[in-house]
């Protein structure tokens, strides 16, 4: 990132227990909220996760910052035997195991509360691991990243879903409009946490994204990296492998 950016600019906190913080605080409003913000199409972008990931039959994986589970439930379709969810916010992770046991789908789904940037897994446990929407919040990005490389299986694939930027006019220019001035107020309306949506506004465009992240997975040694820009270049797909 150009520069670090936190949840509470004023807090003494480091960032890693000011997401946690964040995320416990919203984690009621988050999946609602959501929609409302990406006008549902996070829904769809999940799916073509799951849709990359399915021609891999995978059989363990692991899904990090996994919230409240919406990736994980969805990883189901894969066919995949043993789904781990793994987040640092026990907030959310209770809306998640909420929704896990609602769809009867615990004999799969398991939810973990765990650091990214120290997977409490073993070198070389899973055919795939994902994470959506959750890498710009690693303190480290390139400790979190090299943490993934070691517990993915030789061969294994690296999913990751995030937010970017549009290069290309209007794109660009509704881009800013919406997330300097709609999507925090947004949040102000639904959220009791005034700082979470400007801090998720403000992160995403600070992010590497495009050939920057695509560089730096190659860096950490990542292979075959490849980048798929979702909906004008607002979000992006990226795939790896180890």
């Amino acid at each position: 990132m150009s520069k670090k950016v936190t949840p509470y600019q004023d807090s003494d906190l480091g960032k890693k227990e000011q997401v946690t913080q964040m995320f416990d605080a919203i984690s009621g409003n988050y999946d609602g909220l959501n929609r409302v913000i990406s006008f549902g199409i996070d829904v769809k972008w999940r799916k073509r996760v799951v849709g990359i990931l399915k021609k891999k039959k995978p059989d363990v994986l692991l899904d990090i910052a996994t919230g409240t589970g919406d990736l994980a439930i969805n990883l189901v379709r894969t066919g995949a035997s043993k789904i781990i969810g793994l987040d640092i916010s026990p907030g959310m992770l209770a809306v998640g195991r909420k929704k896990v046991l609602e769809k009867h789908m615990e004999q799969t789904i398991e939810m973990i509360e765990g650091d990214s940037e120290n997977l409490p897994f073993e070198d070389n446990t899973f055919d795939a691991v994902t994470v959506a929407f959750g890498v710009r919040n690693f303190e480290t990005l390139e400790k979190g990243l090299s943490e993934i490389l070691r517990v993915l299986k030789p061969k294994g694939t690296f999913v990751v879903l995030e937010t970017s930027v549009p290069t290309k006019s209007p794109y660009k220019q509704g881009y800013y409009f919406y997330t300097k001035n709609i999507l925090p107020l947004i949040g102000k309306l639904f959220s009791k946490d005034n700082s979470a949506y400007a801090y998720l506004s403000e992160s995403a465009s600070v992010f590497p994204h495009g050939d920057e992240f695509n560089n730096i997975l190659r860096k950490i040694g990542f292979i075959d990296v490849v980048n798929k820009p979702q909906t004008f270049g607002v979000a992006s797909i990226y795939v790896a492998t180890k």
